[in-house]
């Protein structure tokens, strides 16, 4: 897969932020925490991943060209936030009150878990599949696996195992209209 060049103004302005939070983090914290490795590696839906052990932090290369500003301003701070907060307090919950701490009091930015970008142009082909209960979108890595006989999911609601097609609700259906 051909990776997606950035401009090098938005690679400095992705670094601009990350030096100003990460200052900032430091000048709170009463700490000299080292900046971390960032690398625009990241794939599929996800913004963006912190590696706690290895001190970096992985950008969504496509999810930031397309929402240049709002990804600066929340992704890079959010990852950045759970760096500090392993550094800080230890392994502890990834969104929990001392990443909620970390991201509001600290860096000053509102603390939200996910992201509220349009991810239509990163999101993989996915396989329908149904159970008596609902549709089902299976990624092509659990469609494959299905197909070579690996394994075999589950509806998390009705705990029947999943088909291939679409599903047809009996409620809905032509057939059922009038039956009352």
């Amino acid at each position: 897969m051909k990776s997606l060049r950035l401009p090098i103004a938005l690679q400095q302005a992705v670094m601009r932020v990350l030096r100003e939070k990460l200052q900032l983090a430091n000048q709170r914290l009463e700490r000299h925490y080292p900046e971390p490795n960032l690398v625009y590696l990241q794939r599929g839906t996800t913004a963006g991943t912190a590696w706690l052990e290895r001190w970096e932090i992985r950008l969504n290369p496509v999810l930031l060209m397309e929402n240049q500003l709002a990804f600066i301003d929340e992704v890079v701070p959010h990852e950045l936030a759970h760096l500090l907060v392993w550094k800080y307090f230890g392994r502890v919950a990834p969104h929990g009150k001392e990443w909620k701490w970390m991201m509001e009091t600290v860096l000053e930015i509102p603390a939200r878990r996910t992201h509220q970008f349009a991810v239509t142009s990163v999101r993989s082909q996915t396989f329908p599949y149904r159970c008596r209960c609902q549709q089902h979108h299976l990624t092509l890595r659990r469609h494959n696996r299905i197909l070579r006989g690996e394994t075999e999911y589950r509806c998390m609601h009705c705990g029947e195992i999943l088909q291939p097609g679409e599903f047809v609700s009996l409620a809905h259906s032509p057939d059922s209209a009038g039956d009352d």
